[in-house]
């Protein structure tokens, strides 16, 4: 591997506190793909998060996203009140890679090895980039992965209960801002239409509300038309005129520029890690936007895929637990009142305190 600016590579990721438990960073003997596995705490349990396989600019890009998303993959699992820690896999493609199903499964072998050296500090799931088939192919290597498809025994992608707890978390927001939890009659602007964006347009579609979509693959467009929804080119889905920004594509989307035109009242989506920086929560705050924080947000999934996985799981447990998820986060936007502070922090506070407990 060769770096042009190996300094100021390096530099980028000197800007993420280090605050991590274990970081593995490897080669893949048989794909030749390199694997980065970061465990950020394991404190309240063996640590759960997905495998991303994805496109970065650079390696340290990679590493980056890992360090990023398995640190909110702690406060995500604290938040949902699960027993578990936080963690991410991370497999780094150049731009403009394209593999095979060989390769996938070549790099879900080495995956498999990765986390099996780890001794089980963590568990790996389906994420951006894998899948329920992918993640089977991990478990060739290693038990600690879940999420695999029910054919193999395992529980089926997380999907539908991450949605689930979106939808609950929109109308908590929406019951904030407007007294009602109704969606219908409501304009919503969701940006990614991925599995999640996906199942959450078509349910929000199907109670009435009024949708603005978008997203990068305009093969998507096609369910737009489906379900009657306007259509948006992405760049210019954030200055949209509407109730909501449903943020369901990938992290850092919320930048200053983008937060200072957004035209909505409130913000509430599946992305994982929507704040560029951790600044944009009082940019977001001082506009009268109120941001539902996602790591409370998208816990649908690991609440499904820790509970699930137990035997003789109570589906209908489950599925009261997902929806909870809205109880959580109205509690997290009236700490915010009650403190003067920003939603971020009201519910960075309350992960915290089940860690301090965990101590």
């Amino acid at each position: 591997m060769t770096l042009t600016h190996p300094a100021a590579a390096l530099d980028s990721l000197a800007q993420i506190p280090l605050s991590h438990e274990k970081v593995l960073i490897t080669t893949g003997e048989r794909s030749g793909l390199m694997i980065t596995v970061a465990v950020h705490s394991t404190r309240l349990g063996q640590a759960l998060g997905g495998a991303r396989l994805w496109q970065y600019a650079s390696w340290t890009d990679a590493v980056a996203d890992a360090l990023r998303l398995s640190t909110a993959m702690t406060l995500k699992n604290a938040a949902a009140g699960l027993n578990r820690g936080g963690g991410k896999s991370v497999i780094y493609l150049p731009l403009g890679t394209v593999l095979t199903d060989a390769d996938k499964r070549l790099a879900m072998l080495d995956l498999g090895d990765a986390i099996e050296s780890l001794n089980g500090a963590y568990m790996t799931a389906e994420d951006v980039g894998t899948s329920a088939e992918l993640m089977a192919i991990v478990a060739e290597r290693t038990h600690h992965v879940c999420g695999l498809p029910v054919a193999s025994g395992g529980v089926g992608e997380p999907a539908d209960a991450t949605a689930a707890g979106v939808y609950a978390s929109i109308e908590s927001t929406l019951e904030a801002l407007f007294g009602s939890r109704a969606v219908r009659d409501r304009h919503l602007v969701i940006s990614g239409l991925g599995q999640v964006g996906g199942r959450l347009a078509t349910a929000l579609a199907a109670a009435g509300a009024t949708l603005t979509v978008t997203d990068i693959n305009a093969d998507k467009r096609a369910l737009a038309e489906e379900l009657g929804a306007s259509w948006v080119s992405a760049l210019g889905a954030h200055r949209v005129h509407a109730d909501l920004f449903v943020p369901c594509g990938l992290g850092g989307a919320l930048t200053a520029s983008v937060i200072a035109e957004l035209n909505v009242l409130g913000v509430c989506g599946a992305a994982n890690n929507q704040l560029a920086t951790d600044a944009g929560a009082a940019q977001l705050d001082a506009r009268g936007i109120l941001w539902a924080p996602d790591f409370v947000v998208n816990g649908g999934g690991v609440v499904y895929l820790d509970m699930a996985s137990e035997p003789n799981a109570d589906r209908a447990q489950i599925t009261q637990r997902v929806a909870h998820i809205g109880d959580v986060l109205t509690q997290v936007f009236a700490d915010a009142r009650a403190n003067e502070i920003t939603t971020l922090a009201a519910a960075e506070m309350l992960a915290a305190a089940r860690l301090d407990a965990a101590r």
